[in-house]
């Protein structure tokens, strides 16, 4: 007994690669911004004191969290597509009529019709 399958929904495709290459710049660009102004906030501020650290660490360790942030997955509950033919309730032949058992389709060609109205002449129209 076969069980019932459910169509593939476009809305469960995994995102197109071209998009998640964007967001996951998008989200490393914005950490390295975070990076330089704390490297420049850093040397500039004075009386040095604990922000001045803070701001090191900031500046020292936001590369790598700065990759592994944007290399994570969008998410993990994602469903992967399903190959069209296993969402098929039925096979294509049992959708022709048994006169068309073949499964050949076949195409017929119809001589042109001439247009009701001929094309006026340049000569006409002068």
């Amino acid at each position: 007994m076969k069980t019932p399958v459910t169509p593939q929904s476009a809305t469960s495709l995994p995102r197109a690669p071209r998009d998640e290459a964007q967001t996951r710049m998008r989200k490393y660009f914005i950490m390295m911004s975070i990076r330089v102004i704390c490297f420049v906030l850093m040397v500039v501020i004075t009386p040095y004191g604990w922000y001045t650290w803070v701001l090191a660490v900031g500046a020292i360790f936001l590369p790598y969290f700065a990759v592994v942030i944007a290399n994570v997955a969008a998410s993990s509950t994602d469903s992967r597509a399903v190959a069209p033919e296993r969402a098929l309730p039925v096979t294509p032949t049992d959708l022709l009529s048994p006169a068309d058992s073949t499964g050949v389709i076949r195409l017929q060609e119809t001589k042109a019709v001439a247009p009701e109205h001929p094309a006026e002449s340049p000569e006409e129209t002068s």
